[in-house]
């Protein structure tokens, strides 16, 4: 019985070694792969971390271990894209926290003083003024998603486009939706 447990518990300080050697071959081009197709270096570190567990989980032989890390490392971003969260509306007219005029102010505002009609007016303008700014693919991705409500695996059916080329052309327009609006909101707080 004794023999038994050490035979096991000599493979697993085998098996050890082998995941710490792998781990330090493999970690820095891992990491720099990751960085260059992720926008913050906590999901860089959490996607390498889950690369790694997968690796210490794997049971079955892998040939090319490279090519398998790398492939595992390509899977494990698409994952973490395809679950961040699309860029909102909402998020077109908060001011990042910082004091004074909100554009979500307008539309909860229950007056109908002409002040508010104006304002809400001017909003509308320089949004649609933006939109036609923008390249027709993002300008559609925002528009059939954001404004009509339509959910992007509908879209994807119907135009035959992948959701994470949907989404990647929807966080493109907020972005310049966004700068637009900020651009206009500090123009209407200066000229007070």
């Amino acid at each position: 019985m004794d023999q038994a447990w050490q035979i096991q518990a000599t493979m697993s300080d085998s098996r050890g070694k082998h995941i710490t050697e792998v781990i330090n071959t493999y970690s820095k081009r891992l990491m720099g792969f990751i960085r260059k197709r992720v926008s913050s270096e906590a999901d860089a570190e959490d996607i390498l971390q889950d690369v790694f567990y997968q690796f210490m989980g794997n049971t079955k032989p892998i040939e090319q271990l490279t090519s398998w890390l790398f492939t595992v490392t390509r899977n494990k971003i698409t994952d973490k894209q395809r679950k961040k969260k699309p860029e909102l509306l909402e998020d077109l007219y908060q001011s990042n926290g910082e004091e004074g005029f909100e554009w979500s102010d307008l539309f909860f505002d229950d007056k109908n003083n002409p002040e508010t009609a104006y304002l809400r007016s001017i909003f509308w303008d320089a949004l649609y003024a933006a939109l036609n700014e923008l390249p027709t693919p993002q300008r559609e991705a925002f528009v059939l998603n954001e404004i009509e409500g339509i959910p992007f695996k509908d879209i994807a059916e119907q135009t035959g486009e992948t959701v994470n080329t949907l989404i990647s052309r929807k966080r493109y327009a907020v972005l310049h939706l966004r700068e637009r609006l900020g651009n206009l909101r500090d123009e209407l707080l200066n000229q007070s």
